[in-house]
């Protein structure tokens, strides 16, 4: 039997760590706290060169992980729990594991439509998860949520399948389901909550997917134009993609060349639409009819040139 993918420790600290951290250190990335999103400033170093990895926030929490990324150690701020280290684990930590082991990673939710596999992409705040949730309680199954890994294989692009629940903060599930304590926090430290997705009120797709369409979330919009779909291409697309790829600061030049040319082949196959919500939060109804739409239609299309092709 193989051994497991990855080895997490959530304990004392370890020598294995205890030695890494006497490696000559340089900081790799500094991202400032942010007050839009609540997040807190994160660092992230490395040991050695580039031996081991520290992914520190400014809450306390801290996690070391080997080169290989396949072993993780975490600990928790003074004031938290083993429940916030989760969060972070099957959040960014996920996140930098994929990176580093070459798995192109999109930030962006994804859910199935009708057995294909729709992402939705975009910028910190531009609501991926309220409308990844909205579409889910309307029976769209949730393939991942913020994360969105995406392998090339020979029959095309697949997405794989991810976390368990949807991230939203009050706001956001006040809007959707009425009021702001309607789903359980993700712990008790945390603002956010979450939508599980254990069949009740919505459910998870557990088996990867292949990549139908990816639909990228631009700024909220007023008026009688919004929302609304724009398609996109070539150089235009490419770019915004590759600005929504995870974590794309910690790949090199050769990865991210390398990355650079899946991406390119990856708008070659498969449709990227614009998407323009409307500032209006009572839109999000009008918002997910026109995604659903365009996906059936996407997917119509798809399967009528498969035929056409067969005959």
């Amino acid at each position: 039997m193989a051994g497991p993918d990855v080895c997490v420790e959530f304990c004392a600290e370890p020598d294995w760590v205890r030695n890494a951290l006497q490696l000559p250190s340089s900081i790799l990335q500094y991202i400032a706290a942010c007050p839009e999103t609540k997040d807190p400033a994160f660092v992230l170093t490395s040991l050695g060169e580039r031996q081991f990895f520290q992914l520190a926030y400014s809450d306390g929490t801290r996690f070391v992980a080997n080169g290989e990324v396949t072993r993780i150690w975490g600990t928790a701020g003074n004031s938290q729990t083993v429940d916030d280290l989760a969060t972070y684990f099957f959040g960014p930590v996920m996140g930098f594991i994929l990176r580093r082991r070459g798995i192109m990673a999109l930030h962006a939710s994804a859910l199935c439509i009708d057995g294909k596999a729709i992402v939705l992409a975009g910028e910190a705040g531009a609501g991926k998860s309220t409308t990844a949730a909205a579409l889910a309680l309307r029976g769209a199954p949730v393939l991942c949520e913020d994360i969105a890994a995406i392998e090339e294989r020979d029959e095309g692009f697949t997405v794989e399948a991810g976390h368990t629940r949807v991230c939203l903060w009050p706001e956001s599930v006040e809007m959707l389901m009425g009021r702001p304590d309607a789903l359980p926090l993700l712990a008790a430290n945390w603002e956010k909550c979450y939508l599980p997705l254990d069949g009740g009120r919505a459910t998870l797709e557990r088996q990867n997917q292949p990549l139908a369409a990816i639909y990228i979330l631009s700024p909220r919009e007023p008026g009688p134009a919004a929302p609304r779909i724009e398609e996109v291409s070539g150089h235009e697309v490419l770019l915004e993609l590759v600005q929504n790829t995870y974590m794309n600061w910690i790949l090199d030049r050769s990865q991210r060349a390398a990355e650079f040319e899946v991406l390119a082949h990856l708008i070659s196959k498969i449709p990227v639409r614009r998407v323009v919500p409307h500032r209006d939060p009572a839109q999000i109804g009008a918002l997910c009819d026109l995604i659903l739409a365009d996906a059936r239609r996407l997917l119509a299309n798809q399967l009528a040139a498969v035929h056409a092709a067969g005959r």
